[in-house]
């Protein structure tokens, strides 16, 4: 026979509180609630991930991966309604766009992303692939100026 207890409450904190859901999740009114996606962007996404350029590999390894900056946890090739971002933290609602060449050609494109990502609560910082191939302690520095003021 089946047990009849309901789902056990979330588990809590040494202080009895209630662990935080994530962000962006939406749970218990909480975050910015989740954030809708185009379901065919997945699999783009996931093919994004295996195959990063020089400059999101660097980013990823040295800056951003596993909590390194400022502990907050980043996400690489999340689709975001009908785009697919390539840095997404939750908890900053901030995303992170790195930039090649062809960036120059699509200003139009870019800017429709960008009110688009806006007008979901977030803010974008992009960055140029030289610059964070040549300068990623000044990308640190940059990002860290702009986490202080919003």
């Amino acid at each position: 026979m089946r047990d009849k207890n309901p789902t056990p409450p979330s588990p809590t904190l040494s202080g009895g509180e209630p662990i935080s859901p994530s962000p962006d999740k939406g749970r218990a009114g909480e975050g910015l609630g989740f954030l809708k996606y185009d379901k065919r962007l997945t699999v783009l996404a996931r093919e994004n991930r295996k195959n990063p350029t020089p400059a999101e590999t660097l980013i990823w390894h040295k800056l951003l991966r596993s909590k390194q900056f400022e502990h907050h946890k980043f996400h690489r090739q999340k689709p975001i309604g009908p785009y697919i971002v390539d840095f997404y933290c939750s908890e900053l609602r901030l995303v992170i766009e790195i930039d090649g060449d062809s960036h120059a050609e699509q200003v139009e494109y870019d800017d429709q992303r960008t009110a688009f990502l806006e007008s979901q609560g977030l803010r974008e910082i992009r960055y140029a692939n030289r610059d964070i191939l040549n300068n990623l302690p000044g990308i640190y520095e940059h990002l860290q100026t702009n986490l202080e003021t919003p």
